[in-house]
């Protein structure tokens, strides 16, 4: 009964280190678009405090 509980462990653990390895991947062409959107609205954002001052 232990070694199922041991063998139960090590394969969860295996599965939730495969399924973090896929999280790592590069970012994709919406994640590029989307982190310009922010610069641009931030950039935008800096102008209007500075032009309203």
């Amino acid at each position: 009964m232990k070694i199922k509980k041991v063998l139960g462990s090590t394969a969860v653990t295996a599965v939730l280190l495969m399924a973090l390895a896929g999280c790592q991947e590069k970012e994709g062409p919406a994640e590029k678009a989307g982190k310009e959107i922010d610069q641009a609205a931030a950039e935008l954002s800096e102008r209007v405090e500075k032009a309203t001052e």
